[in-house]
């Protein structure tokens, strides 16, 4: 039996709330335990880095000792706020059904952490940009986070609605094989209809397609086959996305070309600007 767990990023943002909405609508539908967790991630102090040197000859002892001091207040105060977003985001799981939750406070390198847990991760569930960023950024750990983990990551951009529709953007090659495989497997697209999208030419999206349908249809999924004409492919999936109410994007994330990325720039970052309803990575 699988008991890897949800593991949802609380952190405050406005994007909190949706973030547990979708980590509890996946632990029910998947029967996997759900983790909620709040990451101190520490900052350098400059001022207090800055006098150390000087304060070491014995002139400011009193100065520093007071700005450590505050340090100290700022660390009991975020975990006092981060505890009190715990207790607000196990509410909330579970009026969402969620018989039990764990609450998880940690301190340190979020992506650093995130990798440790990797193994017991089913799926990671975090908002598109955190409580220091405005609308339209994307949050500072967001790439770091999905590049370096091997786990599917669901990317919450807006309120929760539950999913009636899913879209599998799918191009054969090894991500987009690894997001077919879990679709036609996981009992949280079960009974809900997929639109398998080819960007391309029509000569080998029937090839690619095909290939993938064949994958549902074992597997007993809903789908529809559908090819887009070749174009900026980041558009042409969130028009569609757009114009077919679909609830939520699974793709393969980020190639292992980091040097193609930076010089064609990143599909999955474009995906993650423009798209307008949740995307489930998988790399």
């Amino acid at each position: 039996m699988n008991n890897n767990y949800v593991l949802a990023c609380i952190d405050g943002a406005s994007l909190t709330t949706a973030v547990c909405d979708y980590a509890a609508w996946i632990s029910l539908r998947s029967g996997a335990p759900l983790k909620l967790l709040h990451n101190i991630e520490h900052r350098p102090q400059a001022a207090v880095a800055d006098l150390s040197g000087s304060i070491g000859l014995g002139s400011q002892e009193e100065l520093l000792e007071e700005l450590i001091q505050v340090e100290q207040q700022r660390n009991r105060l975020l975990m006092q706020k981060g505890k009190l977003m715990l207790d607000a985001a196990s509410r909330r799981v579970a009026e969402a059904g969620v018989a039990e939750a764990e609450a998880l406070q940690q301190h340190g390198s979020l992506q650093e952490s995130l990798v440790e847990r990797e193994e017991d991760i089913r799926v990671l569930v975090m908002g598109v940009r955190g409580e220091e960023h405005r609308e339209g950024k994307l949050g500072a750990h967001l790439e770091t986070v999905i590049r370096a983990l091997h786990k599917p990551v669901l990317v919450v951009n807006t309120e929760f609605s539950e999913p009636k529709k899913i879209m599998l953007a799918y191009d054969g090659h090894d991500a987009s094989r690894k997001a077919l495989d879990m679709v036609a497997s996981s009992s949280v697209f079960k009974d809900i209809p997929c639109h398998l999208v080819y960007v391309g030419d029509e000569s080998a999206a029937t090839t690619v397609l095909n290939e993938a349908a064949t994958v549902l249809q074992a597997a007993d999924v809903s789908y529809e086959l559908v090819n887009l004409p070749k174009g900026k492919s980041d558009e042409q999936l969130c028009q569609y996305q757009a114009e077919n109410d679909i609830g939520l994007t699974v793709m393969g994330a980020y190639s292992h070309h980091p040097l193609r990325d930076m010089l064609l720039g990143s599909f999955t970052a474009k995906m993650l600007h423009k798209t307008k309803r949740p995307l489930l990575l998988l790399r």
